[in-house]
């Protein structure tokens, strides 16, 4: 769209006050709140910094990983085992069913 010089496009963006970092980087991941993971892989990371406020522009190879079971579930097992935290985890993930994680650290 536009053809710049990079050099002049440095100039531009620092007479606007903004000014860009890169951030070498071997793997990105965001942790969501409902238990999940967005990783990105070979990312290519940028920070800006624009009046003040500093953001992060992040591209790579992005795959996610949703958590199959919620911190109710692994709270609801403790209680009804009285198991670990990393016990329940471990159960959940190999059963991926509440009534299977129970009867399988119940034996």
């Amino acid at each position: 769209m536009f053809n710049l010089d990079p050099k002049k496009m440095q100039a531009v963006m620092k007479q606007m006050g903004i000014a860009q970092e890169d951030i070498p980087s071997s793997r990105v991941i965001i942790e969501k709140q409902d238990g999940g993971k967005i990783m990105i892989n070979n990312p290519v990371v940028a920070r800006i910094t624009m009046q003040g406020q500093k953001s992060f522009q992040i591209s790579g190879d992005i795959s996610e990983e949703d958590e199959a079971f919620s911190e109710k579930d692994i709270k609801t097992l403790i209680e009804q085992t009285e198991c670990t935290e990393e016990e329940a985890r471990k159960a959940l993930e190999k059963t991926g069913d509440l009534v299977e994680a129970i009867m399988l650290l119940k034996k």
